[in-house]
């Protein structure tokens, strides 16, 4: 049996940073420090972070004084502007390339042009970008709805940061038929991008395929499907112990991947699981470890 863990796997650069900055303000502040929302979506994280005095509350009124830390995924002006009347202190770990996409959707929202964005509408990115287009913003999370909306003279499109290429591409082109002038800007991370072609190419590598991280996590929730559509014997775990001989019953080539919101240690763990369940089957297992 042989063990491929993805090429490209594991936290991002904007998910490393927002935890960076989350542990150095815990260790500088004597107060309650808390994060608007999950920082980043992965139940294991957010318990450890708990565990270090680090409280995520979904609402504001739940809190009074303390230090607030805004979550990678960022927030509209409204919830800045709710956290300064608060008088809280607040560290930004807002994503340095969704922070672009906002200022981006702020400056479009100048202009005649009606907004798609392409995401997820319960999705705290996509909630902000709402934001900041000044509530002009349509969101569109499929081609159908794409196709259902009226002609229009002028648009301009976007996309979540984790936004499945693919569907961002099926979106565009059914916008195409229902717009005269339409302008389009692929705001999907080179991060997100390179998980993706490499989640796709390991899924044809393979005879089973391990998506491992949060359930909540739009990035990790994409690769699950991109890797569905091309392996049926597609698994979507958030922990090792979710995996069960019968998964890999016949397998000769078993594939891991995991999301931008996935440690590391997860995706060992699962290894590991992997590993245990065969261990008598097959004594010489070949692991190419996940880069760091």
């Amino acid at each position: 049996m042989e063990i491929i863990v993805a090429e490209n796997c594991g936290p991002c650069y904007g998910v490393k940073r927002a935890l960076k900055i989350a542990k150095e303000t815990r260790r500088q502040r004597k107060g309650n420090v808390f994060t608007l929302g999950d920082l980043i979506h992965n139940p294991q994280v957010v318990t450890e972070l708990k565990n270090q005095g680090i409280e995520p509350v979904e609402n504001l009124k739940d809190i009074k004084e303390g230090t607030i830390i805004i979550r990678s995924h960022g927030v509209s002006p409204e919830t800045y502007q709710s956290l300064v009347q608060k008088k809280m202190e607040i560290v930004d770990a807002t994503c340095p390339i969704v922070k672009k996409i906002q200022k981006l959707v702020g400056r479009l929202a100048k202009e005649k042009a009606e907004i798609i964005l392409v995401g997820n509408r319960k999705h705290p990115e996509i909630k902000g970008l709402i934001g900041y287009s000044q509530k002009k913003g349509i969101i569109v999370e499929n081609e159908t709805q794409a196709k259902d909306l009226p002609y229009k003279k002028k648009r301009v499109v976007l996309a979540q940061s984790t936004q499945d290429l693919h569907l961002f591409k099926k979106i565009v082109a059914a916008l195409i038929e229902k717009t005269k002038e339409l302008k389009v800007y692929n705001t999907i991370c080179l991060s997100t991008q390179t998980r993706q072609r490499s989640t796709s190419k390991l899924a044809s590598q393979v005879d089973i395929l391990f998506i491992v991280g949060g359930k909540n996590s739009s990035n990790t929730n994409k690769l699950y499907h991109i890797s569905k559509r091309i392996l049926s014997n597609t698994y979507f775990v958030e922990e090792a112990d979710e995996i069960m001989p019968i998964m890999l019953k016949g397998a000769k080539k078993v594939g891991i991947s995991g999301g931008a919101s996935t440690p590391p240690e997860a995706i060992k763990e699962v290894v590991l699981k992997i590993k245990n369940i065969f261990k008598h089957q097959h004594p010489r297992e070949n692991v190419v470890q996940c880069p760091s």
